[in-house]
């Protein structure tokens, strides 16, 4: 992997970042060996050979390797081998000689505890004697009875990949012959309970087994962003590598290019499958997402990240706005939006090539970058019957984002033949949508920074009469709303009523991403005296105020 470095580049550093539910942290339950039932008497697993699990040896022993067994067809041409360390008679006795009879050649090897992992039998039985059948004591047993599959941090997979991962020629992974990894944990999938200090849905966030299912809120991630800018701001890396689940990677990769002030790279990776599980698509990702950091292909000419946030899945480069997960399985991501979305081929055999460079902001020049973030703005309280009024809200201090500041985006999804009362003037009326007015009341008592996003038709982002009434309450009651189109939507949003924002060719959740963003910008509309019946002069207000956010949107 040497030669993907660029003469006389420096030596790459690499920050790696612990995500939540990340499936390429994941391993396959820990189930006691046949090895091991047979020694305690145990009845045995149906299964023809032992699962090999990766494993430290605790004290130095001497192997006999059979010659000729690392490949079928290897005996067909012994002629072109040394001789073998020596051989083995039928009584199990080595001769350096090859004695009379059948005797078996071998190879001689003193395996060392400080040689690094070995997959070996799992040895490992219950507290009772037991042998394990699943990551837990007993079915559905509560987290103290519960083993955990995902890794703490990346620093365990890497060192798995390196030792274990194999290029196409039979030459090894090397990643460290090519960069150097810090690595680090950002509400990460496993976590350290044994001291109380960790615990399973505050501090780090897994999904299996799945009835201990966690997920990571709104206070995690502004915690996350901190940490993701405070390591960039304070080492000397050449990119990062942030792990996640396979669903919503492409979520927070978004939202860090969105954030992030950096001239780094920053790419996502995720698993379909489980690591060291059959197939497992993982690791590759990460061997390729360290072979695109180091190329320098992402730089321009003063060295700085051209692409934006990226995820790399599958020898494919996507920008981060313009992909989503499809399916669970390799392969099963899929460029949204219509336009764009794969910037890049890993090039195979070759070094990667880039396909198209992004037209949206970024990083280093987004608008919404930390750095450009205000600490304070301007939010709104209040009651729906009483009237809604501006309050201040600290959105940023020393630290970073404030995470209990952190706006409340609720995504909306249209649909034909929804059931509509008319109001007293024969038209549809928002008291029908009662989710909707119940959001607002809610986010007006206790989220003062608050949005909506419509999924509305494709690629229109219209909804019906009646959501749109209810919308326009949110709106006047100084909350955005976005109308985006529905799912995948191939085109763009159309910009039809200037009090709404339109989310551009933006799946749902890629306009909730943006919106959390803006309004730590821009802070709330102003709100109309009366959010049902808005003055015209309070309508323009709005207007002008959503103009701001239509800015954002059309650029990142």
């Amino acid at each position: 992997m040497d030669e993907i470095l660029p003469a006389g580049a420096p030596r790459p550093r690499i920050a790696v970042f612990a995500g939540p539910t990340a499936t390429i942290l994941n391993t396959p339950d820990l189930i006691t060996s046949n090895k091991a039932r047979a020694r305690h008497g145990l009845p045995l697993y149906p299964a023809r050979f032992d699962d090999l699990r990766a494993q430290r040896l605790a004290a130095p022993v001497t192997v006999y390797i059979e010659a000729f067994s690392a490949h079928p067809l290897e005996q067909d041409a012994a002629h072109l081998y040394a001789a073998p360390d020596g051989w083995l008679d039928q009584d199990g006795t080595f001769h350096t000689e090859q004695p009379a009879g059948d005797a078996k050649p071998v190879h001689v090897v003193e395996l060392h505890p400080d040689d690094g992992l070995y997959p070996l039998p799992y040895m490992a039985r219950q507290a009772d004697g037991s042998a394990w059948e699943e990551t837990t004591a007993t079915p559905y047993a509560p987290p103290e009875s519960a083993r955990q599959t995902f890794y703490p941090d990346a620093g365990r997979l890497y060192e798995e990949i390196e030792r274990f991962g194999l290029a196409d020629h039979g030459n090894p992974a090397a990643l460290w012959s090519i960069a150097d990894f810090d690595f680090f944990r950002a509400a990460p999938s496993g976590g350290y309970t044994t001291d109380g200090s960790e615990r399973l849905g505050q501090d780090f966030f897994s999904y299996y087994p799945y009835h201990l299912q966690s997920e990571p809120g709104l206070t995690n991630l502004a915690q996350a962003t901190n940490h993701v800018q405070a390591v960039l701001d304070g080492g000397d890396f050449t990119g990062l590598q942030w792990l996640e689940g396979s669903p919503t990677v492409e979520e927070t990769l978004y939202w860090l290019g969105l954030v992030i002030d950096t001239k780094v790279p920053i790419v996502g990776h995720a698993a379909q499958r489980r690591h060291q599980s059959l197939s497992a698509d993982g690791d590759r990702n990460v061997v390729d997402g360290v072979k695109y950091i180091a190329s320098g292909v992402a730089l321009n000419e003063q060295g700085e990240d051209r692409v934006g946030a990226c995820v790399i899945v599958d020898e494919l480069v996507y920008a981060a706005r313009d992909v989503t997960k499809v399916d669970a399985r390799p392969g099963g991501y899929e460029v949204t939006g219509g336009h764009g979305g794969i910037v890049a081929d890993m090039g195979g055999y070759g070094p990667p090539q880039l396909t198209y460079l992004p037209t949206r902001r970024h990083t280093h020049c987004s608008d919404l970058r930390l750095t450009e973030l205000p600490k304070q703005v301007t939010g709104v309280a209040g009651a729906l019957e009483t009237g809604v009024s501006l309050v201040d809200v600290t959105t940023k201090d020393a630290d970073g984002l404030v995470p209990d500041a952190m706006p409340q985006v609720t995504i909306t999804k249209y649909g034909r033949y929804a059931a509509s009362r008319l109001g007293a003037d024969n038209l549809p009326s928002a008291d029908d949508e009662v989710e909707i007015l119940a959001r607002i009341s809610a986010n007006l008592a206790a989220a003062p920074l608050a949005g909506f996003v419509c999924e509305g038709m494709s690629p229109f982002a219209m909804a019906d009469p009646a959501k749109n009434a209810a919308l326009s309450v949110a709106s006047f009651a100084g909350m955005p709303v976005v109308r985006v189109g529905r799912g995948n939507t191939g085109g763009m949003a159309y910009k039809t009523d200037p009090t709404y924002i339109s989310g551009n060719n933006l799946t749902a959740t890629k306009a909730r991403v943006l919106l959390l963003a803006a309004l730590l910008k821009l802070g709330a509309l102003p709100p109309a005296r009366d959010p049902f019946n808005p003055t015209w002069d309070e309508r323009a207000a709005t207007e002008q105020a959503v103009a701001r956010y239509q800015a954002l949107f059309d650029t990142h």
